[in-house]
C-alpha cells in the first residue's frame, strides 16, 4: 500500500488526507474497505465489539485478511464483553490474530460474585474505560471518531440509531494514531485474551466460524449495504483522488494508559486540555455536539468567558427522551440554566425525527428508528474541527481514556457546522 500514498504525500508535505464519514453506512463500507486495503497490519481499538450482525461483517473481514496474511491485532474495552463470545474466541485460535482485553477487572473469567465485589472494592479502577476508537490498515490509513462496533453505529438496527460521525484519515498522521494504539496494547492492564478464556479450540471450530462468517456476509453484505461503493482498492483510489480526501493539517491528541494504570488526580487530558486552548482561542463561534455534556461550574464559567468576548456558543446534546445515559442527563439539568444566563444557546435532540416531504433521508441525521446523539465534534470559527471519542463530561476528562483529531481546514469544518446545523433544526432538536 505504501507505494500508491506516496506520490500523495509528496505533493501535501506534513499534511494528512482526511474525509468526514457521516453516515451509518459510509461508516461501515469504509471500514470493510479499510480491512480489505490492508497488507501487512490491521489494528482495532475499540470500547465496544459487538457480534451482531455489521459486527459479524467486520469480524469477517478481519479474518479474511489474516488469512491472507496481515496481521491482525483487537484491543478491547472488557467492560462490554458480558461473556466471551465465540466468534472472537473461535478468531483468536488464528495464527494472524491476536485479541487483548483491556483493564479486564470484570472478565469472564471471574465468578460473578467476585466481579460484583470488584465493582464496589475496586470502583475507581473498573469505572475507568478505554473509550478509543480507532482502526487503522499498515499504519498508513485510518478511522477514528466516535463510533463503537455494533449495528445501532452503522444504520443497521431497527430500533436504535446512534447518529454518529468519524473521519477518515490517510497520511503522516496515521503514525501516530498505530504509536498510541501500541501503547494501549503494549500496556501493563492489556491482557491477551487466551489468558482470560479457558474455552479450547481446534483448527475445526475456526473453520465453521469461517464458513459461518463466509455465509453471513452473502446474506447480509447487501441488505446492510456494507459492499464498498467502489470495488477499486483503497491505496488505488487515494492515489487517484477517487476518495475525496481533503489533504491539510492535523492534529493528534490523545490520553496516555497510564490515565488508568496510575490514576493521578491532577491529570490533565491532552485532548480535553487542546479543546479548551482551541475554544480560547476562538474569534466568532464555537459550536459543541456533545451527547453527553456536563460542563460542572468550571465548564459554565469557561463558555461565559468565550461568550463575554462577542463569540457565539452553541451546544447540540441528547433530549432527556433521546439519551441512553439517564444519569447523565440528571448531572447535565442543574447547568441548563446557567449556561442560558451566560449567553450559551442549546439545543437538545430529539428521539423521534421529523422528516420533510417524500422519503426519509439517510444519514447523521435521519430515519425510522429511535435516535439518539453519539458524535463528539467540535468546530471552531468554522475553520477548526476537534472530531474523536471524547465527550464534555467529567467522566471523559478525568476517568475514561480518549483520542481526538485535530482538523486545521475550513472546507471540513464548513461541513462539520452543516451538519451542527441540521442537527439543530427545530424537526430535530429542542431549543
Amino acid at each position: 500500500m505504501h507505494t500508491a500514498l506516496l506520490p500523495k504525500e509528496a505533493a501535501h508535505p506534513g499534511e494528512s488526507g482526511v474525509r468526514l464519514l457521516p453516515t451509518g453506512t459510509e461508516a461501515l463500507q469504509a471500514r470493510i474497505a479499510l480491512a480489505r486495503a490492508a497488507t501487512k497490519t490491521l489494528d482495532m481499538q475499540y470500547y465496544i465489539a459487538n457480534e451482531d450482525n455489521t459486527g459479524k461483517l467486520l469480524l469477517g473481514a478481519a479474518l479474511y485478511a489474516a488469512d491472507r496474511g496481515v496481521k491482525v491485532r483487537m484491543l478491547v474495552d472488557d467492560l462490554n464483553f458480558k461473556d466471551i463470545d465465540q466468534i472472537m474466541a473461535a478468531l483468536n485460535s488464528h495464527d494472524n490474530i491476536d485479541i487483548r482485553v483491556f483493564n479486564p477487572f470484570g472478565s469472564a473469567t471471574r465468578s460473578f460474585g467476585e466481579r460484583t465485589r470488584n465493582v464496589f472494592t475496586k470502583l475507581d479502577h473498573f469505572t475507568r474505560r478505554m473509550h478509543n476508537k480507532a482502526m487503522i490498515a499498515d499504519n498508513q490509513i485510518a478511522i477514528v471518531g466516535g463510533r463503537n462496533l455494533g449495528d445501532e453505529y452503522f444504520s443497521a438496527s431497527a430500533t436504535l440509531q446512534f447518529r454518529d460521525l468519524d473521519v477518515f484519515v490517510a497520511g503522516p498522521v496515521t503514525q501516530q494514531i498505530s504509536a498510541s494504539f501500541d501503547e494501549y496494547w503494549n500496556s501493563s492492564i492489556a491482557y491477551p485474551l487466551r489468558a482470560l478464556n479457558k474455552q479450547k479450540f481446534d483448527p475445526a471450530d475456526l473453520d465453521k466460524t469461517r464458513s459461518d462468517l463466509r455465509q453471513h456476509w452473502k446474506d447480509q453484505a447487501d441488505p446492510l449495504n456494507a459492499k464498498p461503493l467502489n470495488a477499486t482498492p483503497v491505496a488505488q483510489q487515494i492515489a487517484q483522488d477517487g476518495l475525496g480526501l481533503t489533504w491539510t493539517r492535523t492534529e493528534f491528541v490523545a490520553d496516555s494508559p497510564v490515565k488508568i494504570e496510575h490514576p493521578d488526580k491532577d491529570y490533565k487530558s491532552p485532548p480535553m486540555q487542546r479543546l479548551i486552548e482551541l475554544a480560547n482561542q476562538s474569534r466568532s463561534e464555537v459550536l459543541i455536539i456533545s451527547p453527553y455534556f456536563v460542563p460542572h461550574d468550571e465548564g459554565v464559567k469557561a463558555l461565559a468567558a468565550i461568550t463575554a468576548r462577542g463569540v457565539k456558543v452553541k451546544v447540540l446534546t441528547n433530549s432527556m427522551a433521546a439519551t441512553d445515559a439517564v444519569a447523565v442527563q440528571a448531572g447535565y439539568a442543574p447547568y441548563r440554566v446557567p449556561m442560558l444566563k451566560a449567553g450559551v444557546e442549546l439545543y437538545e435532540f430529539k428521539p423521534v425525527q421529523a422528516e420533510g416531504e417524500g422519503r426519509p433521508r439517510a444519514g447523521l441525521f435521519g430515519s425510522q428508528s429511535r435516535a439518539s446523539l453519539h458524535a463528539k465534534a467540535y468546530t471552531i470559527d468554522r475553520s477548526i474541527l476537534v472530531i474523536g471519542s471524547m465527550n464534555l463530561d467529567p467522566r471523559s476528562a478525568s476517568l475514561n481514556t480518549e483520542l481526538a483529531l485535530v482538523i486545521y481546514n475550513q472546507q471540513i469544518a464548513s461541513e462539520a457546522a452543516r451538519l451542527f446545523d441540521a442537527g439543530t433544526a427545530p424537526a430535530r432538536a429542542y431549543r
